[in-house]
């Protein structure tokens, strides 16, 4: 097959009837994972029908959500998808999608203008050390929201980190009542 220029550097990626997803930049076969991660490292995509050249990237992500919903750690409360699904076929329709893009761009914004204030805030003092470590956390749980959401570090660091950040807390509780 013949590498395909992408337009605008967005990558082009064709879906075969057989279900296999082929990158025409690389010039090589790949799945639904690689489409995430592509997402998440920010790359733009459009997949096509290998037949008809039709543009499914909506149906191909939608794919991608439900797979990521089901492996276990969902993102979207069952209360938030009945209200999306409610409005399909309502007059405000149309209204959804530049709101729901909207509110995620939002989002994204505040999550970077607040860890710019707390790397900020305390950079040059003694809790810096703490605050590095809350906002790795708090990334990590923000990630965990968006659809570029990182894979999770393995469970030993976890409990590494939880054991740290206890007793950095408790050295913070004696400081505070000895303060007291």
């Amino acid at each position: 097959m013949k590498k395909q220029p992408a337009a605008d550097g967005i990558v082009i990626i064709k879906k075969y009837a057989n279900r296999r997803l082929y990158n025409t930049e690389s010039s090589s076969y790949i799945t639904l994972d690689h489409l995430a991660t592509m997402t998440r490292e920010g790359r733009d995509f459009k997949v096509v029908d290998a037949k008809t050249d039709e543009d499914i990237t909506h149906n191909v992500l939608t794919q991608i959500i439900m797979e990521e919903e089901s492996r276990g750690e969902t993102m979207m409360p069952v209360n938030f998808l009945r209200q999306l699904i409610s409005m399909y076929g309502d007059s405000m329709q149309t209204m959804v999608p530049g709101y729901l893009e909207a509110s995620m761009d939002s989002f994204r914004r505040n999550h970077d203008q607040f860890k710019s204030a707390v790397e900020g805030a305390f950079a040059n003092s003694p809790f810096a050390d703490i605050a590095k470590r809350n906002l790795a956390m708090f990334d990590v749980a923000a990630q965990a929201m968006t659809p570029a959401a990182a894979t999770p570090a393995p469970a030993a660091s976890k409990d590494d980190e939880i054991a740290a950040l206890r007793s950095e807390l408790a050295k913070l509780q004696e400081k505070v009542e000895k303060l007291g």
